[in-house]
């Protein structure tokens, strides 16, 4: 399934399963900390950020560069 959220003032978008559907009020609230209180090299990733792959408690954070792509726990 593939849902449409916006950060940073960007539309990203997001693609889940049925199952990780109860992560997506997650997602937002973990991309939020780590905007705030993250590393330089994962606020690279999400200033990059095209799109979003939840699988199991884990989002991958796709960035323009590929060597900025990240996983996020979400739990």
């Amino acid at each position: 399934m593939k849902t449409i959220i916006v950060f940073n003032n960007q539309k990203i978008p997001v693609f889940y399963t049925e199952a990780s559907k109860k992560a997506l009020s997650l997602l937002k609230i973990a991309l939020e900390a780590k905007w705030n209180n993250g590393k330089r090299a994962v606020k690279t990733c999400l200033e990059n950020l095209i799109s979003i792959e939840i699988e199991g408690t884990e989002a991958i954070l796709h960035s323009r560069r590929e060597s900025d792509t990240l996983a996020l726990s979400l739990y």
